[in-house]
């Protein structure tokens, strides 16, 4: 007995070495890494709410000049604003020696000032380039010369299971590591309609924006960006902006100085099962056209509604997430063969790939109208999913787009505020605040609940007969 417990404990050390000795190392690969991987810190200058301050009467015989100056320090009943700066931490990694380095958009969205603490302890003030909200890539640039660089990879051959490591500052701790394996690819996420991301589950936290993702070549594949989470923190889901739509990204703003994206001009959805069993399918896959914006690129190439996009340019589509990406990618101008089935059998289409609109004329050519200017003289739009998450408002509310002299301006309400309520009324989106808006009483005070960078602060407003 005594023998045969002395060969299992024998057998457990000669099996196990050779399984602990497969475990992936990723010590050379930081060292050789590390040193291009930075810190970014930015400042921005705000105007935050001053309770103390109260607004002076201002006389009617002000000229508009002076009026102008009064509002801009006071632009609310009994509310002032006092002028504060905003810092915030991400992470970025140097993509060539004279001194280009990427992050993300969000972590220098609105900076007056960018920092780059590079590994040696230097800190350099860094220019923006350009950047794109779309795919949430900033391109910077400092000035310096022989510096450390990242090797780029591709996230063709990147493979799920596959080992990756993450270098960035969660938190602001620096030249953190953290490693885990490739959990998916190709994931569409809400907001982000132009990006296949890579899910991992390697440990990203705040800070850890525009950091790199290696795989165990020592090349970067994908940029950290977005967490799924409930708490704040990490809970297991993390996902990297692709280096093959980040290096796109790049190639266009040095090139023109800005991101030219394709378009195709549908509105689309998943098949589901009962659907694919409704069009004669054997399976649910591709991606079903339900609107075709007029006079855009799709409706000129016979696209109709009802098509099953199952092929473009070559990409297979198995799921409608997995479009927007290949289309986006796709040069303006340039023809492409889409594959369909229609009433049952496929048909391959050309199709002239368009510029994809600006958010407003977007806007514009998917709902059918342009929202109009009403009584509190604002536009608002409703919020997407991204802008909930960035905004921090998790149901209700529309967002202030443009704000024209009148109400609502007197009251201090500023574009990129959220609408959450009108007096008793809670705005669930633009149909509910014109409707609301429009049964307004005058001449009279009126409590207006807005967000603004997350806090929330009631306004009054009085709209005139």
């Amino acid at each position: 007995m005594l023998k045969k417990i002395v060969y299992l404990i024998v057998g457990f050390v000669l099996i196990g070495e050779p399984a602990l000795a497969q475990l992936p190392d990723f010590t050379q690969m930081v060292k050789e890494n590390g040193s291009a991987v930075v810190n970014i810190s930015t400042t921005q200058k705000t105007e935050q709410p001053d309770g103390n301050a109260a607004i002076p009467e201002i006389p009617d015989d002000v000229p508009p000049q002076l009026e102008e100056f009064f509002r801009h320090f006071f632009q609310g009943p009994g509310r002032g604003f006092m002028p504060r700066e905003t810092k915030s931490l991400g992470s970025g990694f140097i993509i060539s020696e004279d001194g280009y380095l990427l992050t993300n958009h969000h972590v220098v969205k609105n900076a007056d000032e960018i920092i780059v603490k590079l590994n040696d302890r230097r800190e350099l003030e860094a220019k923006l380039i350009g950047s794109d909200e779309n795919t949430d890539v900033a391109l910077l640039k400092v000035e310096a010369s022989d510096l450390p660089v990242v090797e780029i990879g591709s996230t063709k051959k990147l493979q799920v299971g596959e080992w990756v490591l993450a270098i960035g500052s969660p938190f602001g701790f620096e030249q953190s590591v953290t490693a885990g394996i490739v959990s998916a690819k190709g994931r569409s996420l809400p907001g982000g309609n132009y990006v296949p991301f890579i899910q991992t589950d390697v440990a990203i936290n705040p800070g850890n924006s525009g950091g790199p993702l290696f795989n165990m070549k020592g090349q970067v594949v994908g940029m950290n960006s977005q967490i799924y989470s409930r708490s704040g923190g990490y809970m297991g889901l993390s996902f990297a902006i692709p280096m093959d739509v980040a290096m796109n990204v790049v190639e266009q703003i040095k090139t023109t100085g800005k991101v030219s994206r394709g378009w195709l001009g549908v509105q689309i959805q998943d098949v589901t099962r009962e659907l694919a069993e409704s069009f004669d399918m054997d399976r649910p896959f591709g991606a079903l056209v339900s609107r075709v914006i007029e006079d855009s690129p799709a409706e000129k190439a016979g696209l109709q509604i009802g098509d099953i996009i199952i092929e473009f340019n070559g990409h297979d589509i198995e799921t409608s997430g997995e479009l927007p990406p290949v289309v986006g990618m796709t040069p303006v101008g340039e023809k492409a063969k889409v594959r369909i089935i229609r009433e049952g059998h496929r048909k391959t289409l050309s199709v002239e790939i368009g510029l994809l609109p600006d958010q407003e004329q977007l806007v514009e050519a998917t709902t059918g109208r342009k929202m109009a200017v009403n009584r509190l003289a604002v536009v608002v739009t409703d919020l997407t999913a991204a802008q909930r998450k960035q905004l921090q408002v998790e149901v209700n509310g529309v967002l202030v787009q443009e704000v024209d002299r009148g109400p609502a301006f007197d009251a201090g309400v500023r574009r990129g505020d959220v609408i959450l309520r009108i007096q008793n009324h809670m705005i669930r989106d633009v149909a509910d605040f014109e409707e609301t808006v429009a049964n307004l009483p005058a001449d009279k005070s009126l409590a207006v609940l807005i967000q603004r960078r997350g806090s929330p602060v009631f306004l009054a407003l009085k709209i005139d007969e």
